[in-house]
């Protein structure tokens, strides 16, 4: 029971920091755009929204993220998700390999 009222207070203080509302304002902009729309309005969208790490290309332009979410969201050199992929595939990659 413990736990659980802990991660549900982690929870709410992590949607109350300014980064989470930025992000949810933002998404609320570009949530309504179309896929052809954000290619028309950026025809280097496809080179842009990438990121490698670890021997692998990230490839975010078929997803509905602007500049601004990967800006909004940056840590440690790569955005959240793509430092969320390199960890689960870091823990899934055999030692040595």
């Amino acid at each position: 029971m413990k736990a659980t009222q802990n991660m549900t207070t982690s929870v709410q203080s992590l949607t109350a920091r300014p980064a989470w509302k930025a992000l949810q304002a933002h998404y609320h902009s570009i949530r309504d755009m179309h896929l052809r729309t954000l290619f028309a309005n950026d025809p280097a969208r496809d080179e842009r929204m990438t990121a490698e790490a670890v021997g692998i290309i990230f490839d975010y332009s078929k997803n509905r993220i602007a500049d601004e979410t990967r800006k909004q969201s940056r840590a440690q050199g790569h955005d959240s998700s793509t430092n969320c992929l390199i960890r689960h595939y870091r823990m899934l990659k055999p030692v040595g390999a």
